[in-house]
């Protein structure tokens, strides 16, 4: 070996330790930013005729488990999706209230009915009469807040799902970008790890709106499809349409057509949980709009019409006559069995019995029908009201089964399986969640260990020592040489 090949080796020794230093100084200072992989230099002989010459940076290769990698984004997206789901049914059943709760539906349905029951023991005192009715309040009240908020909920899950389809057309076009700056970087031979983290973050992104798998094409591009089956980018991103609303109220549905669905390239494609895209943020928030809150709208209709109709019978008021309401009313009219939906946001106390609204007490005691009062210590009337409300009678809404029961255990029952919905997501939401802490352990396990690149910083030191050792020595020779 000649001195010249000697410096040269030593020199690309140098080199490369310089490099080797400066990606194990990256690593650490990144060991937590998110997105970032863990870099390693690839190094190879070089030699120039035959001979060693040294060794030869290949380049820079970003050490990813692709495995890991793609469990952690399906487990991130099936954590949001159930974190979804569990949060809509919680808030639904804290809207009903715990049967314990003085402010709960079930409590007020009880509270009206003592308070008929007090009454008709006597039926002369107006303050019992007027406590009547402000439990009859209450009941309307409850009723219109729950349908409330779940005309707001949903309408949030709209304006939401608008919000992250814009954010996934966004996010395909930059990773669409970044999969040509990344063939610009490699083909003029940059290193382009920082651009795959910005692409691998990108893509992190997309999983947790819609699960998807990632794909690797030749010259170091991704395509990306969902676990549905549908194309997001290859060679091109697609365009996801939407079109969301101002208000979402009880009448409007996807079926319809006053709400929209998605679009894929201008197709149609199912909106379903189990559709295309469904499976991460957007899916869930699609059940909660189309799914979850119409089946709580409906329950709270359906009561809402058992208790209009209950107290429009002539079993509860003999005055009644045919279409003239009870106590509780379709915002002011009699009710319509065809226009059950949205009934919990029109439910309303008869003003006839409102005093604030031109009303009278006394036609609580002597019907509503009276033309005018009677004997002030008739409890019949009130007496026949507080029966129809704890009689057993099948519920005439579909909304619940066919099972006979009182305005009390209607209530009850509703919170129940309100109760036992949200207990069904939480069970599946804790093992999403459990499912994503194990998933990220994993791909942190394959990210930067500061222990193990401070071991390759000492290699490195030794490395860069002993090629400095023998440009020093190779110095020396070449003094004695020219010294002779």
């Amino acid at each position: 070996m000649t001195i010249t090949s000697a410096f040269s080796n030593a020199l690309s020794g140098l080199s490369a330790s310089a490099r080797m230093a400066e990606i194990v100084s990256s690593n650490t200072a990144n060991v937590m930013t998110e997105g970032y992989a863990r870099r390693e230099l690839v190094l190879s002989p070089h030699s120039l005729g035959g001979n060693g010459a040294g060794v030869k940076i290949e380049g820079v290769s970003r050490q990813v488990n692709a495995v890991v990698l793609q469990d952690r984004r399906l487990a991130d997206a099936a954590a949001g999706n159930a974190t979804i789901r569990t949060d809509f049914l919680a808030r639904f059943e804290a809207q009903l209230g715990d049967a314990t709760d003085s402010d709960s539906l079930s409590a007020r349905v009880t509270g009206l009915e003592s308070a008929l029951v007090e009454a008709a023991s006597l039926p002369e005192s107006e303050a019992r009469l007027a406590a009547v009715v402000d439990s009859a309040e209450d009941i309307a009240g409850q009723l219109n807040t729950i349908s409330r908020d779940i005309e707001e909920v949903r309408t949030q899950a709209d304006h939401s799902i608008a919000d992250q389809v814009e954010l996934l057309n966004t996010t395909l076009k930059q990773i669409d970008e970044l999969n040509h700056e990344i063939l610009v970087q490699k083909t003029s031979g940059s290193d382009a790890s920082s651009l795959e983290d910005q692409r691998q973050t990108l893509i992190d992104t997309v999983s947790e709106i819609v699960p998807v798998r990632q794909v690797t094409r030749e010259n170091y591009q991704i395509s990306l499809y969902t676990t549905g089956g549908a194309i997001l980018l290859d060679d091109n991103p697609v365009e996801i349409g939407f079109t969301p609303v101002n208000v979402v109220t009880p009448y409007m549905t996807q079926e319809g057509g006053q709400l929209s669905g998605l679009t894929i390239a201008g197709m149609p494609v199912s909106t379903r949980d189990d559709g295309v895209l469904g499976g991460g943020t957007l899916g869930a928030l699609f059940a909660v709009r189309d799914e979850l809150a119409p089946a709580a709208q409906q329950q709270i209709d359906g009561f809402a019409r058992e208790l209009v109709e209950r107290f429009s019978s002539t079993a509860a008021d003999s005055t009644l006559t045919p279409g003239t309401p009870g106590l509780f009313t379709d915002n002011g009219v009699a009710f319509d069995p065809v226009d059950e939906v949205g009934l919990a946001s029109r439910i309303s106390v008869n003003a006839l019995v409102v005093p604030e609204e031109g009303g009278a007490l006394w036609r609580l005691r002597d019907g509503l029908g009276a033309v005018s009062a009677g004997p002030v210590s008739n409890a019949t009337q009130l007496q026949a009201l507080a029966d129809t409300l704890s009689a057993t009678q099948a519920p005439a809404s579909s909304s619940f089964s066919t099972a006979q029961r009182s305005m009390s255990g209607l209530a009850a029952d509703m919170l129940s399986s309100a109760s036992q919905n949200r207990q069904t997501a939480e069970v599946t939401e804790s093992y999403a969640i459990a499912r994503q802490e194990t998933a990220t352990e994993m791909s942190l396990a394959d990210g930067v260990d500061t222990d193990y690149e401070l071991q390759t910083l000492l290699k490195v030191e030794q490395a860069y020592a002993a090629n400095a050792k023998v440009i020093q020595t190779l110095d020396t020779l070449l003094q004695q040489i020219l010294e002779i």
